[in-house]
């Protein structure tokens, strides 16, 4: 038999729900960039990118071969760096809520 959940505090609930809100703004804006970079700037705007070049190339084309790619890592690592800020400030809100309820979160 399944026991059931331990009661939780209202504040680390509260607490955990602003972390994963702010977990899916970020994800949300750094996949609308991916997506405005990969479709927009290598297949919709190509056209108007490729009056300007880049290493030789037509923008519209640099952008459509290797820039959503280049892009996309920088965002992995924009995302891994937010995440861990966020992370800390969610790990150090919960310490204190442990500390002025008087029990380990």
């Amino acid at each position: 038999m399944e026991r059931p959940p331990a009661p939780v505090n209202p504040e680390v609930a509260l607490a955990t729900a602003r972390y994963w809100k702010k977990n899916v703004v970020i994800m949300a804006v750094l996949l609308i960039i991916w997506a405005s970079v990969g479709l927009g700037a290598g297949i919709l705007f190509a056209d108007s990118l490729n009056a300007y070049h880049l290493g030789g190339y037509p923008l519209g084309f640099w952008f459509a071969q290797q820039g959503s790619i280049i892009v996309f890592v920088v965002l992995i690592l924009i995302y891994a760096l937010l995440l861990n800020r966020l992370d800390r400030a969610h790990h150090e809100d919960l310490v204190a809520l442990g500390q002025a309820n008087g029990s380990a979160a």
